[in-house]
């Protein structure tokens, strides 16, 4: 017997809203670092708003992937079953939810600062230009990391209005980790974006080499994450996240195999969705207990 779902929740599966706990996490970091590093007080007023901007975003994102990947998701065996070809969410609805989406996000930024406002077309250009970059070149997988890289900046900004280094390397750490893991996550889509002439690392290297390049990715990423601590002079706490942190990346790579690719999907999603939480968890513990 089937069970019919809610509408929203239907746009919640659309969305996949459960993978914001990718770049969510970092965004709150950046918020956290604004506090310490600057003046500024405590709003939970601007919290939400920074949260309602990371939520409308990658919501208008999302949608928009789903939306212009149709035609290929419904060809794709382990992709017909979503939402828009499936035909439990119209094209034509998921294009709608894409700009009220885009409209929210913007709309909010104007009540944070100038400096957000202004930049936030530029975010959704990155954000849902992502979604085209697969049918030209194999480095889509550095754009998707450009677009959730854009939280923790992004949130600092929301706070202090200015740049800084710190909340750039994490942004800069957020680029190499989700290119990595998104690298491994394209493992299982390889026979079939070939069959479609669509690029990406494991088309263009193979499952071998996007492996090694993932791992790659990842190092650096952990790099950026020892430096951040120690320009910052960061204590326990911050060191703690950061060795669970880069203890999952390898973990990760442990679970994915070339010739075994039954692990994608924890290696994908549970092993990252922790990785971002715990981390997240210890340096804005360090942020808070220094302040």
């Amino acid at each position: 017997m089937s069970v019919t779902r809610s509408p929203v929740k239907n746009y919640l599966s659309l969305i996949k809203f459960s993978h914001t706990v990718f770049a969510l996490p970092f965004a709150m970091i950046g918020f956290f670092l604004g506090l310490r590093m600057t003046t500024a007080q405590f709003s939970v007023l601007l919290l939400v708003e920074v949260i309602g901007c990371m939520v409308f975003a990658r919501s208008a994102a999302m949608a928009f992937n789903r939306y212009i990947d149709r035609r290929f998701d419904a060809a794709n065996p382990r992709t017909a079953v979503r939402e828009i070809p499936a035909g439990i969410i119209s094209s034509r609805n998921a294009l709608i939810f894409v700009i009220l989406n885009c409209v929210l996000f913007v709309a909010i930024t104007w009540f944070i600062n100038p400096v957000c406002f202004w930049l936030s077309p530029v975010a959704l250009v990155i954000i849902l230009g992502y979604s085209l970059t697969k049918r030209f070149t194999a480095f889509c997988h550095l754009v998707l990391g450009v677009g959730l890289s854009l939280a923790p900046i992004g949130a600092f900004l929301a706070v202090t209005g200015k740049f800084n280094l710190l909340p750039l390397l994490y942004s800069f750490t957020v680029l190499f980790w989700v290119s990595g893991f998104d690298m491994i996550y394209a493992l299982q889509d390889e026979a079939f974006d070939r069959s479609q002439n669509l690029r990406s690392m494991p088309v263009w290297l193979g499952l071998r080499g996007s492996l090694f390049l993932s791992a790659l990715s990842h190092l650096i990423a952990a790099g950026l994450v020892i430096l951040a601590g120690y320009l910052a002079h960061f204590g326990s706490w911050y060191w703690t996240g950061a060795g669970l942190f880069i203890a999952l990346l390898i973990y990760q790579h442990r679970l994915v195999k070339p010739d075994d690719l039954s692990k994608v999907n924890l290696a994908f999603m549970t092993t990252n969705g922790i990785a971002s939480l715990l981390f997240a968890f210890f340096v804005i513990l360090e942020l808070v207990q220094r302040a």
